[in-house]
């Protein structure tokens, strides 16, 4: 009973009423993939140095960081005759779409990152109330089949935009253009990009309903959400977290490190200062609520957040160099304006587009592997096969061995876009759905910074800026990724 009202299940959704509701990621995804496979691209052709790379994708994480729990937090408290979570999709949408129109056109390499910047705050606009909107949608029962389409789906965008360019060059569009414009392939690949990714969104906004928050509370799987734990003890983390920052700050000055890490340094003593802050606070606003579900989370969240600590910092290394890895160790050249340079670029996309097609077909697999094997031990052996084919990039020779490679990387995606979900959804109010997904996005945008600090520095120092080390160190992230999760405590024994 729940205020006198006896409580009733959510109805289960049909199989084309769910891919409705998930197709809009399709877009999300074919976006995000252009930006992935060819920023990178786009910032070398514009003068960016090897070791400047890393800095200049900060915008991505960045905006996450700060984007993704706001959006959670407002989406759970929107409704209007547009729904709770559709109008997010809708903003983001067309944000997105003109920040991929302009991409490819940037004069400058500052106006490219600060088009990544724009481009990424859309599509986590978008993006954050989707993982949401599944469990308002679903009942327990249909989530990870909800989940496992939305793997799918980010897939199938994510393949087709890898490939574009390579395809594109393959019927005469031109793949190299002279110092400092980018290329016509990419350039009506993104165009394409802006149409598929409005197009898709459209469809779900268009073609799905919501249900009103009276209706959610209503409904038996809709945990009670628990009385918040005291905060006052959080100064001590904060004051931990304060004093590193500073330590580190002042490390940097006085031996001149490297820029990049003033980040690291400000984001630990930013973190400290607001967990300082909580434990004295009376404010009741966004940022009190964020920051107290932050220090309160459950304990399942508290442990997955190490395996997704290590595991996004092993997608964002590969996702950051593996076209200067690939172009650089298999093809010989870091000369943007090379025919060589723009073969190991393509290359680059096609390896991309393989991990996320391998992607698609373990996303229909993993469920017949959880089953044999539960959740945590499916999850740590799909990581460390994405783990041993990073690692493989140090030993390959022949670049086209590199598609073997990347189907290793494709079950550790596939995982890593759904098994974590599962582990954590059933143990989530719903009137906190939004809010606590955007807090589980810290901890993949944490290790997106924090790689965007240091690998520039790890490369530079210790690998003589040969960018092939960043996707071993990769391997290795995901290979600890694959350990941590054999501690997170399952659903039904979390505590």
């Amino acid at each position: 009973m729940k205020d006198g009202t006896a409580l009733r299940a959510k109805p289960e959704l049909s199989f084309w009423q769910i891919w409705h509701m998930c197709f809009g990621f399709l877009g999300i995804q074919f976006g995000f993939a252009l930006q992935n496979a060819n920023v990178s691209r786009i910032f070398q052709t514009l003068g960016a140095n090897v070791d400047q790379i890393p800095v200049l994708w900060i915008a991505a994480p960045f905006t996450g960081l700060i984007v993704q729990p706001l959006i959670g937090y407002f989406s759970d408290r929107t409704w209007n005759r547009f729904g709770r979570r559709r109008p997010y999709f809708f903003a983001g949408a067309v944000l997105a779409t003109l920040a991929l129109l302009a991409m490819p056109n940037s004069p400058t390499l500052w106006i490219a990152a600060g088009l990544l910047w724009i481009m990424d705050a859309s599509f986590n606009v978008s993006m954050e109330p989707f993982r949401a909107f599944v469990g308002d949608q679903l009942p327990p029962k249909q989530r990870p089949l909800g989940y496992a389409m939305q793997s799918v789906f980010i897939g199938v965008g994510a393949v087709v935009a890898s490939f574009l360019p390579y395809v594109l060059t393959h019927f005469g569009v031109a793949n190299t253009a002279p110092a400092g414009e980018v290329p016509h392939s990419v350039k009506y690949a993104f165009y394409a990009g802006a149409f598929v990714l409005l197009g898709a969104m459209l469809w779900t906004i268009l073609g799905t309903r919501e249900y009103p928050p009276e209706q959610l509370e209503s409904f038996s799987d809709n945990r009670t959400e628990e009385a918040p734990g005291s905060v006052a003890g959080a100064w001590k983390i904060g004051a931990l977290l304060l004093v590193l920052g500073l330590v580190l700050l002042g490390l940097i000055r006085r031996f001149a490190l490297e820029q990049e890490l003033y980040l690291l340094a400000g984001g630990l003593a930013g973190f400290g200062a607001l967990f300082v802050w909580l434990s004295g606070t009376r404010s009741d606003g966004p940022l009190r609520h964020i920051m107290g579900d932050l220090h309160g989370m459950p304990l399942p969240m508290r442990r997955l957040n190490w395996v997704q600590f290590f595991s996004w910092f092993a997608m964002f290394a590969m996702w950051i160099n593996t076209t200067s890895a690939v172009s650089q160790t298999f093809y010989g050249s870091s000369d943007t304006t090379s025919v060589a340079y723009n073969e190991g670029a393509n290359w680059a996309g096609v390896l991309m587009g393989t991990y996320n097609g391998v992607g698609v077909l373990a996303a229909i697999l993993i469920p017949l592997l959880v089953r044999a094997c539960g959740l945590r031990m499916s999850h740590l052996v799909n990581l460390w096969l994405g783990g041993l084919g990073l690692l493989s990039f140090l030993v390959i020779r022949d670049p086209h061995w590199l598609v073997a490679s990347m189907v290793g990387v494709g079950f550790a995606w596939a995982s890593i876009l759904s098994l974590p979900y599962a582990m954590l959804s059933d143990n989530l109010p719903a009137a906190k759905m939004g809010i606590y997904m955007g807090i589980f996005n810290f901890f993949i945008v944490i290790p997106q910074l924090l790689a965007a600090s240091v690998l520039g520095v790890l490369l530079k120092l210790f690998f003589h800026n040969q960018p092939i080390w960043a996707l071993g160190l990769g391997g290795v992230s995901l290979l600890v990724a694959g350990l941590c999760t054999l501690r997170v405590p399952l659903p039904e024994n979390a505590a």
